[in-house]
């Protein structure tokens, strides 16, 4: 069966130049119960959890599981860090650019109508799935692929900081988090991330990065389809990893775009921390049977930790075709835990 045909890779730039389009694209436990110590802050005493309920966690992830029979979900990973998101909240996100309204619903609105079109499908999921709470997140493409090499032959434009502090001062009137997104082209996971750091430092600031736009033999961003190894996405981990324990923060979510066998290798290598969730996001575009075909291709016979999915408000909802409900998501295997609006 032909898969999604979803790079833009005939697309005309968009502003910018970016190929960004309408793409489509541990810890101990007694007993099964948290451990806490006492310390003081202010001569108060305060309790602070060291470990998770692993039971309830356990619990948790079978239910997202979906009762599958096969193994392969749950995935087995290390316990998370206390404080982690996963598998506790559904992350319902709007992603885009504030420099073009063709890359996403965010951009393509203005700030107050895109805010509350999030939150009434916020409302959405909370109804379709009252067993895990739902929250809003702003997903942001920091770092687009060029289709010119730019100054530095990296075929990738940094987006200013004064943009990532707008989106992240959008993202607190609604309690929203916020995820940076990278399409490093000829440059590397490692070096762009290293760029963001001192958002990635802040506690509801999370990471997305794509491998469609990672052209490892010198291509042109968007003349075809890019790829991550399990390595470059570990850089990812690490770097994550590091900003957690330096910073004594809750886990980092790690987003992962796909919708190609191609465009992740060698899955079985990624590594998997206490300090980073991941989530891998089946993206792209297409009817109802070919977008459930992927995603039983490429993330379900392809465990990693977490699944998301993606909807397309608009190439979802042509050519006779539908975008899928909440309802029906939840009905998957494994159920998704991060959704993703474009």
């Amino acid at each position: 069966m032909k898969k999604l045909a979803l790079a833009c890779i005939t697309l005309p730039l968009l502003l910018l130049s970016t190929l960004s389009c309408d793409r489509g694209k541990a810890a101990d436990t007694v007993n099964g119960k948290t451990t806490t110590e006492t310390e003081k802050a202010d001569s108060i005493e305060k309790k602070t959890a060291l470990t998770i309920d692993t039971l309830d966690f356990n619990k948790r992830m079978v239910a997202l599981s979906n009762n599958d029979t096969t193994g392969r979900w749950p995935v087995k990973a290390p316990y998370p860090l206390p404080g982690a998101l996963l598998p506790y909240n559904r992350i319902i996100a709007y992603y885009g650019n504030l420099y073009s309204t063709r890359m996403g619903i965010l951009g393509e609105l203005p700030r107050k109508e895109m805010l509350a079109k999030l939150q009434g499908e916020v409302a959405k999921w909370q109804a379709a799935d009252s067993s895990v709470k739902t929250i809003p997140a702003l997903h942001y493409i920091a770092v687009t692929a060029q289709g010119a090499p730019g100054k530095n032959n990296m075929h990738r434009l940094r987006m200013p900081f004064k943009q990532i502090d707008t989106v992240i001062s959008w993202a607190k009137p609604i309690n929203a988090l916020v995820f940076l997104d990278i399409q490093v082209g000829h440059s590397t996971v490692k070096s762009e991330v290293a760029e963001l750091e001192k958002y990635l430092a802040m506690p509801n600031v999370h990471l997305g990065i794509d491998p469609e736009f990672s052209m490892k033999n010198g291509e042109r961003p968007g003349s075809k389809i890019g790829h991550f190894t399990a390595a470059d996405i570990n850089d990812a981990i690490t770097i994550l990893a590091d900003i957690v324990r330096k910073n004594k923060l809750t886990p980092k979510v790690l987003v992962i775009h796909r919708f190609t066998q191609g465009m992740v290798k060698n899955y079985k290598e990624i590594k998997t921390v206490p300090e980073v969730q991941i989530v891998m996001d089946m993206d792209g575009f297409g009817s109802k049977v070919l977008k459930k075909d992927s995603y039983v291709s490429y993330i379900y016979r392809e465990p990693v930790q977490f699944a998301g999915f993606k909807l397309f408000y608009k190439n979802d909802n042509k050519n006779d075709w539908k975008i899928y409900s909440p309802e029906e998501l939840v009905k998957f295997t494994p159920k998704p835990i991060y959704i993703q609006y474009q």
